[in-house]
């Protein structure tokens, strides 16, 4: 999966991906959105306002991969620090998570926009706006698949466990996506950089 994003006029990107890397990114980002959750929306007859000014949780997630995406604001250290930590939460998660959602239904979208060209792929071209969505979606894929997989900074290094794993081990896939997606966050974040 050699693909990397290359800036567009305009302040775009674009990104040749074959039939594998499309069904990879729609199926991890699919995934990421089933773990983030639908939402809270307006019933019937209920004040779509009142949305906008609902509470969110005061705890944290118990799943390590929704806490590492959801993080407390000022850590656990003192009763304290909890108290401010879970006041912001609740005024802050239902946002962020909409955003995180957004981001990643993006993702999707504009590949489900794609026109293969036969076997050879296609050529994701992206917005500056979608290309913000975008990196907002990979870092939290790799966020999620980095806490799934336990990775350390260690492990990340050229030299770290991550690039030595046999390939009889079963996290290997995900290893080399979690690798992947690394590549293809870091060139979009190039392309985006002013000269």
């Amino acid at each position: 999966m050699a693909g990397h994003f290359e800036a567009t006029p305009g302040g775009g990107a674009s990104v040749a991906l074959d039939e594998v890397e499309i069904a990879i990114l729609r199926s991890l980002t699919v995934q990421l959105l089933e773990l983030i959750g639908p939402g809270d929306q307006p019933a019937d007859g209920e004040d779509p306002l009142a949305a906008l000014f609902a509470e969110g949780p005061s705890e944290p997630p118990s799943d390590p991969a929704l806490a590492r995406l959801f993080p407390e604001a000022y850590g656990d250290e003192d009763k304290e620090l909890r108290e401010a930590s879970a006041e912001f939460r609740r005024f802050t998660e239902n946002d962020l998570r909409s955003r995180k959602r957004d981001d990643a239904l993006a993702v999707v979208r504009t590949l489900d926009a794609l026109q293969p060209v036969g076997d050879a792929g296609a050529v994701l071209a992206l917005t500056p706006d979608e290309c913000h969505h975008w990196l907002g979606s990979l870092n939290d894929l790799r966020l999620t698949i980095g806490t799934r997989l336990e990775v350390s900074d260690e492990d990340e290094g050229q030299d770290g466990a991550l690039y030595r794993l046999p390939d009889s081990d079963p996290r290997k896939p995900m290893v080399m996506a979690y690798l992947w997606l690394g590549a293809l966050q870091e060139t979009l974040v190039e392309t985006l950089m002013p000269d």
